[in-house]
Parts: C-alpha cells; structure tokens; sequence
C-alpha cells in the first residue's frame, strides 16, 4: 500500500491535489452582463428527474394516439390493424401489426409503435416523483408532434395534443390561430394541464425545465406547410434551406429541403447564417437566418416563462434544455440568454454540447460557458471518464488517470458553472447506466443489438450492480449536479435508443417477462420485470445524502489516495467545518486504505444504515473496504 507521503507526491507532480485551485482561467470577459452571466443558485444544488412522457405513464387511455395524430412522423404508413402497445409488452416481441409497418429491420419498425403515456399519468405520480427527494424535473420535449420523441415539432407554442385530455378540440384550437402571431394564441386542455404540472412541481419545491429543439422542425411543422402551399411566394420561405419546391402540379410531394443528421426529411434544419459562410465547424459564430424565426422562438420561450405575461415567472417553467445546441450558431444563444433572462433572471439554460468527433472526441464546452450562453452543459465528459474507471469500460481508467482526467476537462471552466452541471449517467440518447456498465465496448458506440450482436440485452448481473452503486456514491457526492433517467431508480436495462426507452416499470402494474431476444435465433435468458425497491430505496438515501449537506454541492473538493496498484481513490469534500471523505475499492479485493482528513474526530458512516463510525488520529482514518465497495464519512459535530 502506498504511504501518505508517496500519495501525497504523486498527486503534487500531476498537479492535482486540490481540484478547486487548479487553475481555472474563469474570468468572465468584461464585456459579459455581471447580472446575465449568474448562475442560477437553485442549479448547483439541484437533484434531477428526467421524464420521457410517452413512456412514463398512461393516466388517461382517452387521449391516446391514434395513426392520424402520427402523420408525418417515421413510418408514413401505419398498418390498419394498428393498435397502443400494451404497457407491459415483452420488448422485442411482434405485436401483431408490426410485421405489416413499411420499414426495415426491429427497430425502425417499432417507431410506430406508441404506449399512451401523458401528463396526467406524470400528475398521477407527482407524490411517488416527490418521495424520491429530487428538486428539479427535466422534461423530454412536449412540443406538439407526432412522433414518439417530439423532437419534431408540428408546433412549437403548443403542448402535445396527445398528452392533453382533448387531442380533438387541441387540434382545432391549433388550427384556428395565427401561428406568428402570439396574440391569437389560445390555451389548449394540454397546455393548461402543463400548467397544472408546473404549479404542482412549484409547491412541491420542484423546478421545471422544458426540452426545445431550436435546430430543427417536423416535416408538419406550420412554417414548412405553408411553403408547400405558397411556394417561394411564402413569407417563411427564408426559415429552411429549400433545394426544390413543391409543384402542385404533379403527382406526389416534391418538396426537398436540408435535413438534421444526414437529410433527415423528418427533421427540417432551420436556416442559419454562419460566420465565416461555409465554415460549420463547432463551435462556429453567427445567427439564424431570418429575423421573424427568431422573433417566434423568443416568443414560444417567453410564453413558456411566464405564462400569463404578469411579469412574475412563478408560474412558468425554470429554464430549457436546448437540443443540439452545438449546430447553433453562438450569436443567437448570446440573443436567446438576453431574452430568457429578461423574463426571469434566475432561469437555468443547459445546452446539449456532445460530439466533437463521433465515437471519440467529446467537445470542450468551455466557449459555451462564459456568461453569455450557457449555464452548463449534459455532463456526458463526466459519464465517460466516471465509467472509466468505476466500470472498468472503455477507455479503461485507473486511480491516476480518473484524477487526470477530471482535471483535464474541468480546466478552464468557472466553479459556478461545474456546480451546475448535469451529470448524467444514463439518458433516453444513451444505454441504459446498468446495460452501459454490464457491456464494457466504448459507451454508446456500436451499443446495441442491431450494430454489436454480442451486445449483451438482459437483466446485468450482481457484480454490475455493484459497479453501479459506486459510480452513483460517486455521482451524488462530487462536483456537478446529479441527474436521474426515469426508471433507473427502478433498475431498468436497456441498450441504446430505442431500447433504453422502454415503458417505465410501476409497482402497481403486471409486464411479461422479458423472453425475445433480438436476434430469434440467439438464445437469451428470462428476465422478469418488476421495480427493483432496494435499488429505489438506494436512490432515495442519496437524494437525502445530497440535500441534508451542502459540503457536497459547495464543498472544497480534494484527492487524498490515488492508489493504481491497489486500485484505490478516496477525495474530501470541505467547506467550513463540514468534512465529507469518499472512499472506493476498485479491485476484487479486500483493501485496507489510510483515508487522511483536515482535523481529528469522530466520522459517521452515511449509507450503510449501520451505526458505524471511524475515529481519526493523527488526521487518519484507517478504512477496511471490501471490494467494489464505497463509503462515505462525515465528521459528527461538536
């Protein structure tokens, strides 16, 4: 075992002893409003419940989706024999209709496929959301659309009309306004129902983000509709890239436009002017093309902010998750920020920032965060090296490299800003955080059963478990704010998208065992589906872990043991008083490790749920760890 002062050496030649005194190059330039760089407290102490909606709970069968509510999402053509997805349907079973979908292969046939969740079923289970002891709901888009995902708005002022109790008469309202002009906007039964959620959410003490895709359309989207009528004589003609226009005289659509991912024609790319012209490579200056596109996006943003336009933002949503953002030009973010603070200064605003080089290079978010754009980022740098090393996955880490790299992507990046990262280790674009740590290929690349056939799909076993449980002791108790994807609480599996966005599992509902596999000439074993309470009793001691101590949010973070030969790594939050020492074994071994603290005294075991405590001695706490273990210590008070 390495001594103190060999740790203690090692970590003064890496430069890494004290993460908060590396270096940060943070200075907010001057040209930076003070007032509009802040970072909204609320944030950095923020517990995150992210919610698919489509997939999180069907509370009223009555607004289901029906095919012609589905028109313009992939597939076009929904078989006449279609019917809702039973909740509890075995996953990579055919439900009857599905052989029939004009598609290739499982999974863009199951795009058609559609299990009724909306916001009553999220109203249902406000109390159960509640009891986990999350303060901030992140919201998959809710925008109108007819795919499962919403990120292909048919509107962007409106709430789904599926996920209201009057898909019908939402419709009809929809139809009736003038799309830019706001003045003729109604209040849709789903609108008002997301009303309700906000304001349920608020006296609950939980905030609210709403996810928009500001990149791109649906191909229904009103603005691109009336281009198909209209031609080149459509006053929205210059919101897209238009290749080739309509002509109503022949047979069949022939509209053509610029498209998301490859030409996507689903996802009609809004039109951007970049600085300089042709050079769109990330991060890149300049604005959306059109004037009166951004005039409506600000407005659909502030209609959201402060819904009935009094002035006070109680009772609108607390900022936006922002799609893609990267493929935005920085321009209007630096407009968007004006606008969405001056409807309510303490709005949070976290952009998508992912991909430099696929399946590689993640971007440096650093020029995103300066005051003028971002609060934060999906910390999905974190997730990576955090996976590293508490999974063994690729790229495999050890102690050293672990604290490395932390410190290589947190350089330069302001402290108020790392508190207020999402960090997130599993989302509804990534395998499931189980099935991620279970399959140990490079994370999301080649991760589901299409791309990799030894991917591995069933239930992880109990040593992924365990790899599990210490990333999210990590998760909870570092620098960053910790972000849950509905069903992991639950111990929910699943590859990547789609799979990872299966129906969410209820105590009070059946599900088939999990039998098909994906291939039906592979064999696979039964799983049954049911929560997984002890997980979920896991998560919520946690949540309360990370409320009760705010050393944990605004706390000092120091490395005190980087063993690579024992595969040891402990680090102490500190702020005033308060001491927090974070322990691991990483190895299939019994350790003991010598866990040094800032002052002698009593410290608690804060998880285990046993009456233990560790009394330090000569700033020393001697530490029997079993293997894929962690612990938490808190110094007891006078």
């Amino acid at each position: 075992m390495y001594s103190i002062k060999h740790i203690l050496l090692i970590l003064n030649v890496i430069g890494l002893l004290f993460v908060g005194c590396v270096p940060m190059q943070n200075k907010i330039t001057t040209s930076v409003d003070k007032t509009l760089a802040s970072v909204p407290g609320w944030a950095k102490e923020a517990i995150w419940y992210q919610i698919f909606v489509e997939r999180f709970r069907n509370g009223d069968p009555g607004n289901d989706p029906t095919p012609a509510d589905m028109y313009g999402s992939y597939p076009d053509k929904i078989p006449a024999d279609w019917k809702i997805t039973p909740w509890g349907h075995d996953w990579y079973s055919h439900e009857p209709w599905l052989d029939s979908v004009k598609a290739t292969g499982f999974y863009s046939k199951i795009q058609a496929r559609r299990y009724g969740g909306d916001l009553q079923g999220v109203l249902d289970k406000m109390d159960y959301i509640q009891s986990l002891g999350v303060t901030a709901v992140y919201f998959n888009p809710l925008n109108d659309s007819p795919s499962l995902h919403k990120y292909d708005a048919r509107n962007y002022a409106h709430i789904d009309r599926n996920f209201g109790p009057d898909p019908k008469g939402d419709a009809a309202i929809m139809d009736s306004e003038i799309h830019d002009d706001p003045a003729t906007w109604k209040w849709t039964s789903a609108d008002r129902l997301f009303l309700k959620v906000i304001n349920e959410f608020h006296k609950r003490g939980i905030r609210v983000i709403m996810d928009y895709s500001w990149n791109h359309t649906g191909k229904t989207f009103w603005a691109l509709n009336d281009i198909r009528k209209n031609g080149k004589k459509s006053k929205y003609v210059d919101w897209y890239t238009i290749t080739q226009f309509d002509d109503p005289a022949t047979k069949g659509e022939r509209l053509s436009y610029e498209g998301w991912g490859g030409n996507n024609p689903y996802m009609p790319v809004l039109k951007k002017d970049i600085i300089p012209p042709g050079k769109k490579v990330m991060p890149f200056e300049g604005n959306f093309h059109s004037e009166s596109l951004k005039h409506h996006i600000f407005n659909v943003t502030k209609r959201w902010l402060d819904p009935d336009g009094d002035g006070n933002p109680a009772d609108g949503v607390d900022g936006f998750r922002l799609d893609v953002a990267g493929e935005i030009p920085m321009g209007f973010w630096r407009e968007y920020r004006k606008v969405v603070r001056s409807v309510n200064p303490d709005a949070y605003l976290i952009g998508e920032i992912w991909w430099l080089e696929w399946p590689d290079k993640l971007f440096n978010p650093k020029v995103y965060l300066e005051g003028d754009q971002f609060d934060a980022i999906m910390n999905y740098r974190w997730y990576r090296i955090a996976r590293g090393f508490f999974g063994q996955a690729e790229p495999v880490l050890k102690p050293t490299g672990f604290v490395k790299e932390i410190s290589r992507i947190n350089s330069g990046i302001d402290i108020e800003n790392l508190r207020a990262m999402m960090n997130v280790p599993s989302t509804h674009d990534t395998p499931r955080l189980s099935t991620s740590l279970f399959n140990k290929t490079k994370d999301k690349y080649r991760s589901k059963p299409s791309d990799n056939p030894d991917y591995k799909i069933n239930r992880p076993d109990q040593r992924t478990r365990k790899e599990q449980m210490i990333l999210l002791i990590h998760q909870f108790t570092f620098i960053g704010a910790p972000q849950i994807w509905n069903g992991e609480e639950v111990g929910m599996w699943g590859a990547d998208d789609p799979d990872c966005r299966k129906p969410m599992v209820w105590d009070d509902l059946s599900y088939e065992d999990e039998r098909t596999a994906f291939n039906p000439a592979k064999f696979r074993l039964v799983d049954s589906v049911r929560p997984d309470t002890a997980l979920r009793f896991f998560y919520k001691k946690l949540c309360r872990m990370r409320k009760e101590n705010p050393v944990l949010v605004y706390g000092d973070l120091s490395f005190s043991v980087v063993d690579d030969k024992n595969m040891v790594l402990a680090y102490n939050r500190v702020l005033g008083d308060e001491e927090i020492a974070v322990v691991f074994n990483r190895s299939d071994s019994l350790r003991m490790v010598t866990v040094p603290v800032r002052t002698d005294g009593e410290f608690e075991d804060m998880l285990s749920g046993k009456r233990v405590s560790f009394i330090s001695a000569d700033k020393k706490i001697g530490i029997s760890l079993n293997p894929l273990s962690g612990i938490v210590l808190k110094k007891k008070g006078k």
